[in-house]
This record gives C-alpha cells, structure tokens and sequence, in this order.
C-alpha cells in the first residue's frame, strides 16, 4: 500500500487483540465470526479492530456470497520493515563509527 505509514502500522499492532488477530489470520482468510470466536472480545469490537487492521494496510477484505473472509494483505509489514531496517542499519552505522574512533585512539 503506496499510502502506509509505519507510524499506522506501529499504532494498530500497538493493540494485543489486534496482533492476535493477525495472527488468527495466518492460517488464511477468515469470516469475522469465526475470529470473535477466538477472541475475548464480542463481535463489534472485532469489526473495529478489522477496520483499524484494514486502515493500516495489515489485511484485506473480500466478499464471497453473503460473507466478508479478511486476510493477511500482501506486504502489510513492509511499512514497519522498511521502519526497523533504517533505524538498525543508523544504530549499527553510529556502532562501527564509535568503534573506529576508538580503535584509532593511543593507549
């Protein structure tokens, strides 16, 4: 999604019914139903959390017959990744640089 932040992807997996809800759906797409089944919130709130999840580009939602089945979307994380990856490839260059300097100093 060209529109995902990682700031949205960090807020929606900031909430533990929403992580678990991801990862209810790594076993594939899934009615809502049977999600609020698995969880300890009732029905409405598991619609809510969908719409935060869907919001964030984390899961995708589609209609067969009379059900909406929410999944996994393609490249949900890639926000967060490409976040986490910046920020360690930054510590790690701030790392070797210090280690450098240190190695230069005489004893």
């Amino acid at each position: 999604m060209s529109n995902q932040s990682a700031e949205q992807v960090f807020d929606a997996l900031g909430e533990p019914v929403r992580r678990r809800i991801l990862e209810l759906l790594r076993d594939g797409p899934t009615p809502v139903g049977k999600l609020a089944e698995q969880l300890p919130v009732g029905r409405p709130a598991v619609s809510k959390h969908l719409r935060v999840l869907s919001h964030a580009g984390l899961i995708t939602r589609r209609s067969v017959g009379t059900r909406n089945l929410y999944a996994l979307a393609p490249g949900g994380l890639a926000a967060a990744q490409q976040w986490l990856v910046q920020t360690w490839d930054t510590v790690l260059a701030a790392y070797a640089r210090q280690v450098s300097q240190g190695e230069r100093r005489p004893e």
